[in-house]
């Protein structure tokens, strides 16, 4: 995943939109899409910037490791995609992943 990739990620996790990313870093929306898109490069600045903006590492956003337990960055990004998440496909979700982890260990 490129750097790009992952500032897109990292901001769907945050639950902003492009133009809310934007105003909140003082850029144009259509910079976001531009950055998020790999069409333009972004600053060492602007990393720590959305690093901060989206409550992630700026070594996960460089390299999709964080120094410190890249693990703790993914969950604390899947915690907040199920946070979105009505009761009923919480429940589901949860009977998936028990059936999952039956399944590795029978």
């Amino acid at each position: 995943m490129s750097i790009n990739e992952r500032l897109r990620e990292a901001r769907e996790a945050s639950g902003l939109s492009q133009g809310q990313a934007a105003k909140k870093m003082t850029l144009h929306r259509p910079t976001v899409s531009e950055i998020e898109a790999g069409r333009r490069k972004v600053s060492a600045e602007e990393i720590g910037e959305f690093a901060k903006l989206y409550d992630v590492s700026v070594s996960w956003i460089i390299n999709g490791s964080d120094t410190s337990n890249s693990s703790d960055t993914r969950i604390l990004l899947a915690a907040r995609e199920l946070s979105k998440m009505n009761a009923e496909d919480l429940d589901r979700l949860m009977n998936m992943l028990r059936m999952l982890r039956d399944s590795e260990n029978p």
